[in-house]
Protein backbone atom coordinates (compact mmCIF):
# COMPACT_ATOMS: atom_id res chain seq x y z
CA UNK A 1 0.00 0.00 0.00
CA UNK A 2 1.05 3.28 -1.00
CA UNK A 3 2.17 5.55 1.72
CA UNK A 4 1.19 9.41 2.61
CA UNK A 5 4.65 11.60 3.32
CA UNK A 6 4.99 13.02 6.67
CA UNK A 7 3.79 16.24 5.35
CA UNK A 8 0.59 15.04 3.45
CA UNK A 9 0.13 13.06 6.85
CA UNK A 10 -0.10 15.86 9.25
CA UNK A 11 -2.43 17.75 6.61
CA UNK A 12 -4.89 15.02 6.70
CA UNK A 13 -5.10 15.03 10.51
CA UNK A 14 -5.85 18.43 10.80
CA UNK A 15 -2.59 20.13 11.26
CA UNK A 16 -1.93 23.83 10.05
CA UNK A 17 0.16 24.02 6.64
CA UNK A 18 2.20 26.23 7.97
CA UNK A 19 3.39 24.43 11.22
CA UNK A 20 3.49 21.23 9.54
CA UNK A 21 5.77 22.72 7.01
CA UNK A 22 7.93 23.66 9.83
CA UNK A 23 7.60 20.56 11.85
CA UNK A 24 8.76 18.43 8.92
CA UNK A 25 11.60 20.91 7.50
CA UNK A 26 13.06 21.00 11.30
CA UNK A 27 13.02 17.51 11.64
CA UNK A 28 14.84 16.93 8.78
CA UNK A 29 11.77 15.34 6.99
CA UNK A 30 13.01 11.91 8.84
CA UNK A 31 9.14 10.37 9.52
CA UNK A 32 5.75 11.61 10.29
CA UNK A 33 6.77 10.31 14.32
CA UNK A 34 9.58 12.81 14.69
CA UNK A 35 7.51 15.94 12.89
CA UNK A 36 4.65 15.14 15.45
CA UNK A 37 7.10 14.80 18.43
CA UNK A 38 8.04 18.36 17.24
CA UNK A 39 4.74 19.68 16.86
CA UNK A 40 3.84 18.87 20.38
CA UNK A 41 7.08 20.13 22.57
CA UNK A 42 6.90 23.27 20.31
CA UNK A 43 3.03 24.14 20.04
CA UNK A 44 2.90 26.81 22.26
CA UNK A 45 6.62 28.41 21.23
CA UNK A 46 5.64 32.16 20.33
CA UNK A 47 6.68 31.65 16.67
CA UNK A 48 5.32 28.92 15.93
CA UNK A 49 2.34 30.74 13.78
CA UNK A 50 4.82 32.53 12.00
CA UNK A 51 5.21 32.47 8.27
CA UNK A 52 7.65 29.55 7.06
CA UNK A 53 10.32 30.41 4.48
CA UNK A 54 11.81 26.86 2.91
CA UNK A 55 15.59 26.96 2.21
CA UNK A 56 16.50 27.03 -1.53
CA UNK A 57 16.76 23.32 -2.45
CA UNK A 58 14.28 21.67 0.08
CA UNK A 59 11.80 20.21 -0.92
CA UNK A 60 8.97 19.13 1.53
CA UNK A 61 6.78 15.72 1.34
CA UNK A 62 9.67 14.15 0.41
CA UNK A 63 13.42 13.46 0.97
CA UNK A 64 16.22 14.33 -1.44
CA UNK A 65 17.81 11.03 -1.04
CA UNK A 66 14.47 9.37 -1.49
CA UNK A 67 14.38 11.19 -4.32
CA UNK A 68 18.38 9.94 -5.45
CA UNK A 69 17.19 6.41 -4.75
CA UNK A 70 14.03 6.60 -6.48
CA UNK A 71 16.34 7.64 -9.98
CA UNK A 72 18.76 5.31 -9.21
CA UNK A 73 16.52 2.80 -9.05
CA UNK A 74 14.55 3.80 -11.89
CA UNK A 75 17.98 4.05 -14.01
CA UNK A 76 18.72 0.53 -12.40
CA UNK A 77 14.90 -0.73 -13.49
CA UNK A 78 15.65 0.04 -17.08
CA UNK A 79 17.39 -3.19 -17.42
CA UNK A 80 14.90 -5.49 -15.23
CA UNK A 81 11.56 -5.09 -16.27
CA UNK A 82 10.23 -6.31 -12.75
CA UNK A 83 11.95 -4.10 -10.55
CA UNK A 84 10.35 -1.00 -13.17
CA UNK A 85 7.26 -2.71 -12.78
CA UNK A 86 7.24 -2.59 -8.68
CA UNK A 87 8.43 0.31 -8.52
CA UNK A 88 5.28 2.24 -10.93
CA UNK A 89 2.85 -0.18 -8.53
CA UNK A 90 4.62 1.54 -5.32
CA UNK A 91 3.72 5.11 -6.53
CA UNK A 92 0.49 4.50 -7.85
CA UNK A 93 -2.19 6.85 -5.83
CA UNK A 94 -3.68 5.86 -2.50
CA UNK A 95 -7.59 5.44 -2.78
CA UNK A 96 -9.41 7.17 0.07
CA UNK A 97 -10.14 4.08 1.90
CA UNK A 98 -6.01 3.84 2.26
CA UNK A 99 -5.65 7.54 2.94
CA UNK A 100 -8.12 7.00 5.96
CA UNK A 101 -6.72 3.93 7.58
CA UNK A 102 -2.79 5.89 7.38
CA UNK A 103 -4.43 8.64 8.88
CA UNK A 104 -6.05 6.28 11.40
CA UNK A 105 -2.93 5.14 12.51
CA UNK A 106 -1.43 8.40 12.70
CA UNK A 107 -3.74 9.58 14.82
CA UNK A 108 -3.78 6.68 17.21
CA UNK A 109 -0.05 6.88 17.30
CA UNK A 110 -0.70 10.74 17.98
CA UNK A 111 -3.01 10.00 20.62
CA UNK A 112 -0.51 7.61 22.41
CA UNK A 113 2.27 10.14 22.49
CA UNK A 114 -0.09 12.60 24.00
CA UNK A 115 -0.93 10.44 26.93
CA UNK A 116 2.94 9.63 26.98
CA UNK A 117 3.32 13.38 27.20
CA UNK A 118 1.33 13.99 29.72
CA UNK A 119 2.48 11.48 31.93
CA UNK A 120 5.91 12.92 31.59
CA UNK A 121 4.38 16.20 32.36
CA UNK A 122 2.86 14.74 35.39
CA UNK A 123 5.98 12.80 36.98
CA UNK A 124 8.11 16.34 36.33
CA UNK A 125 5.33 18.18 38.32
CA UNK A 126 5.42 15.37 41.06
CA UNK A 127 9.59 15.57 41.47
CA UNK A 128 9.43 19.25 41.12
CA UNK A 129 6.73 18.94 43.79
CA UNK A 130 9.03 17.17 45.58
CA UNK A 131 12.19 19.60 45.46
CA UNK A 132 10.44 22.39 46.71
CA UNK A 133 9.21 20.16 49.75
CA UNK A 134 12.81 19.18 50.22
CA UNK A 135 13.87 23.02 49.82
CA UNK A 136 11.34 24.03 52.15
CA UNK A 137 11.76 21.45 54.92
CA UNK A 138 16.34 22.59 54.53
CA UNK A 139 14.99 26.15 54.78
CA UNK A 140 13.04 25.33 58.33
CA UNK A 141 15.84 23.51 59.25
CA UNK A 142 18.13 26.59 58.67
CA UNK A 143 15.96 28.80 60.12
CA UNK A 144 15.31 26.46 63.71
CA UNK A 145 19.53 26.24 63.67
CA UNK A 146 19.89 30.11 63.47
CA UNK A 147 16.62 30.10 66.31
CA UNK A 148 18.61 27.77 68.76
CA UNK A 149 21.72 29.06 68.38
CA UNK A 150 19.93 32.78 69.02
CA UNK A 151 18.81 31.03 72.54
CA UNK A 152 22.01 30.06 73.07
CA UNK A 153 23.83 32.97 72.66
CA UNK A 154 21.33 34.68 74.80
CA UNK A 155 21.45 32.02 78.02
CA UNK A 156 24.75 31.83 77.91
CA UNK A 157 24.80 36.46 78.02
CA UNK A 158 22.28 35.68 80.52
CA UNK A 159 24.77 33.75 82.90
CA UNK A 160 27.30 36.10 82.41
CA UNK A 161 25.21 38.32 83.99
CA UNK A 162 24.12 36.72 86.54
CA UNK A 163 27.82 35.87 87.46
CA UNK A 164 29.10 39.53 87.24
CA UNK A 165 25.87 40.25 88.90
CA UNK A 166 26.86 37.61 92.05
CA UNK A 167 30.79 38.49 92.23
CA UNK A 168 29.83 42.62 92.18
CA UNK A 169 27.85 41.58 95.42
CA UNK A 170 30.80 39.38 96.83
CA UNK A 171 33.24 42.12 96.36
CA UNK A 172 30.46 44.34 98.37
CA UNK A 173 30.35 41.81 101.40
CA UNK A 174 33.89 41.27 101.19
CA UNK A 175 34.27 45.23 101.37
CA UNK A 176 31.70 45.53 104.10
CA UNK A 177 33.91 42.58 106.08
CA UNK A 178 36.84 44.71 105.57
CA UNK A 179 35.42 47.44 106.69
CA UNK A 180 34.00 46.23 109.78
CA UNK A 181 37.14 44.31 110.57
CA UNK A 182 39.51 47.80 109.97
CA UNK A 183 36.68 49.70 112.17
CA UNK A 184 36.55 46.83 115.30
CA UNK A 185 40.38 46.39 115.60
CA UNK A 186 40.59 50.70 115.14
CA UNK A 187 37.57 51.18 118.22
CA UNK A 188 38.78 47.81 120.14
CA UNK A 189 42.25 49.83 120.87
CA UNK A 190 40.61 52.87 121.62
CA UNK A 191 38.34 50.77 124.11
CA UNK A 192 41.07 49.36 125.88
CA UNK A 193 43.28 52.16 126.19
CA UNK A 194 39.96 53.80 127.81
CA UNK A 195 39.85 50.60 130.23
CA UNK A 196 43.21 50.87 131.59
CA UNK A 197 42.80 54.52 132.06
CA UNK A 198 39.60 53.62 134.13
CA UNK A 199 41.65 51.36 136.41
CA UNK A 200 43.82 54.04 137.83
CA UNK A 201 42.92 55.33 141.64
CA UNK A 202 40.69 59.02 141.23
CA UNK A 203 41.75 61.40 143.41
CA UNK A 204 39.26 63.51 145.31
CA UNK A 205 39.45 67.21 143.92
CA UNK A 206 40.08 69.95 146.48
CA UNK A 207 37.17 72.06 146.09
CA UNK A 208 35.08 68.65 146.01
CA UNK A 209 33.19 68.51 149.27
CA UNK A 210 34.15 65.94 152.00
CA UNK A 211 32.47 62.63 151.12
CA UNK A 212 31.19 63.74 147.09
CA UNK A 213 31.82 61.03 144.80
CA UNK A 214 32.56 61.62 141.28
CA UNK A 215 29.56 62.66 138.81
CA UNK A 216 28.01 60.66 136.55
CA UNK A 217 29.06 59.72 133.13
CA UNK A 218 27.58 58.80 130.52
CA UNK A 219 27.59 55.23 129.09
CA UNK A 220 28.82 55.01 125.28
CA UNK A 221 27.26 52.44 122.93
CA UNK A 222 29.50 50.84 120.11
CA UNK A 223 27.13 49.05 118.56
CA UNK A 224 23.91 49.75 117.12
CA UNK A 225 20.28 47.38 116.81
CA UNK A 226 18.46 48.25 113.59
CA UNK A 227 14.90 46.87 112.72
CA UNK A 228 13.91 47.40 109.17
CA UNK A 229 10.17 47.43 107.97
CA UNK A 230 10.09 46.43 104.60
CA UNK A 231 7.51 47.15 101.49
CA UNK A 232 5.32 44.31 102.15
CA UNK A 233 5.25 44.69 106.01
CA UNK A 234 7.93 42.13 107.15
CA UNK A 235 10.49 43.47 109.60
CA UNK A 236 14.52 42.45 109.35
CA UNK A 237 16.54 42.81 112.30
CA UNK A 238 20.52 42.97 112.69
CA UNK A 239 23.33 44.83 114.76
CA UNK A 240 25.74 46.96 113.28
CA UNK A 241 29.15 48.67 115.08
CA UNK A 242 28.31 52.24 115.70
CA UNK A 243 30.25 53.63 113.01
CA UNK A 244 29.26 51.98 110.07
CA UNK A 245 28.02 54.10 107.77
CA UNK A 246 24.28 54.27 106.85
CA UNK A 247 25.11 52.77 103.44
CA UNK A 248 25.93 49.60 104.70
CA UNK A 249 22.38 49.51 106.42
CA UNK A 250 21.09 49.99 102.79
CA UNK A 251 23.38 47.17 101.66
CA UNK A 252 22.09 44.65 104.11
CA UNK A 253 18.36 45.25 102.91
CA UNK A 254 19.08 44.75 99.13
CA UNK A 255 21.12 41.18 99.82
CA UNK A 256 18.31 40.32 102.76
CA UNK A 257 15.16 41.78 101.30
CA UNK A 258 12.00 40.60 99.41
CA UNK A 259 12.79 44.25 97.48
CA UNK A 260 12.96 43.35 93.51
CA UNK A 261 16.25 44.18 92.03
CA UNK A 262 17.09 46.77 90.52
CA UNK A 263 14.17 48.59 92.19
CA UNK A 264 15.35 51.83 94.15
CA UNK A 265 14.18 52.76 97.53
CA UNK A 266 14.18 55.62 100.26
CA UNK A 267 15.27 55.25 104.30
CA UNK A 268 13.25 56.96 106.71
CA UNK A 269 12.85 57.14 110.57
CA UNK A 270 9.27 56.93 111.30
CA UNK A 271 10.12 58.87 115.08
CA UNK A 272 10.85 61.55 114.93
CA UNK A 273 10.08 61.75 110.88
CA UNK A 274 13.27 61.85 109.05
CA UNK A 275 13.61 60.93 105.27
CA UNK A 276 17.72 59.99 104.42
CA UNK A 277 19.63 61.32 101.48
CA UNK A 278 22.34 60.02 99.25
CA UNK A 279 24.61 62.38 101.72
CA UNK A 280 23.51 60.70 105.00
CA UNK A 281 24.63 56.92 103.58
CA UNK A 282 28.21 58.16 104.12
CA UNK A 283 27.42 59.23 108.04
CA UNK A 284 27.80 57.06 110.91
CA UNK A 285 24.71 55.20 112.54
CA UNK A 286 25.50 57.06 115.70
CA UNK A 287 25.96 60.71 114.44
CA UNK A 288 22.56 59.80 112.52
CA UNK A 289 21.45 59.24 116.52
CA UNK A 290 20.78 55.68 115.67
CA UNK A 291 22.52 54.24 118.75
CA UNK A 292 21.68 52.16 120.41
CA UNK A 293 18.77 50.98 118.44
CA UNK A 294 16.35 52.43 115.98
CA UNK A 295 13.85 51.66 113.86
CA UNK A 296 14.26 52.30 109.88
CA UNK A 297 10.78 52.25 107.45
CA UNK A 298 11.84 51.10 103.37
CA UNK A 299 9.88 53.18 100.55
CA UNK A 300 9.80 53.33 97.50
CA UNK A 301 11.73 55.99 95.60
Amino acid sequence: MAELTALESLLEMGFDKNRAEKAVAETGNQGIEQAMDWLMEHENDPDIDEPYVPPVGNVLGEEADSQTNTEQEATEGTAHGDNIENMETSKRPMTEEEKREQVKRLEELMRVKQAERRERERAEEVEREKQRRRQGQELQQIRQKIQDDDMKKLAEQRRREKMEDKMARQRVKDKIARDREERAQKFGSGAASSAAASTQPTLPSPSSPTGQGPPPTKKEYDQSRIQVRLLDGSTITTVFKAQEPLAAVRVYIQMNSNTPEGEDFTLLSPYPRQVYTELDMEKPLKELGLVPSAVLVVTKK
